[in-house]
């Protein structure tokens, strides 16, 4: 199987545990790793025989900007069910960052990762 990634996609949201963070908002930052079979668009060179990834990044971004979960973790998990229903893969990664974490006297962001394929759906 081959592996199509989409990297640094970046939209404003408003999922997160504290009602400031649903209310205020922050960046988010996603990472995606596709398990598809790429030979035909390979051999064709037509858009309609592989992942349109230009579509995965406009969905991705609507998910983050319209969803209002209190935990990043049912975001990357709507972000995988969403991604997989769309595509032609058989499994999806997610890296999810949440830029700008509010704790204090912290600077670094918070990423987790999960997997979804669609025997697991």
């Amino acid at each position: 199987m081959d592996i199509l990634q989409v990297n640094g996609i970046r939209a404003y949201g408003y999922t997160g545990y504290f009602p400031e963070e649903q209310t205020l908002g922050q960046w988010f930052e996603v990472d995606l790793s596709f398990w598809v079979d790429l030979s035909i668009a390979g051999s064709s060179d037509d858009l309609n025989d592989t992942l349109d990834y230009s579509k995965v990044v406009v969905l991705v971004q609507d998910i983050i900007k319209t969803s209002t979960f209190k935990m990043i973790e049912r975001l990357a998990d709507a972000i995988a069910t969403a991604t997989l229903d769309m595509s032609k893969a058989e499994k999806v990664k997610v890296s999810f960052i949440k830029c700008q974490p509010p704790i204090p006297d912290f600077s670094g962001h918070i990423k987790i990762e999960i997997e979804r394929s669609r025997s697991s759906l």
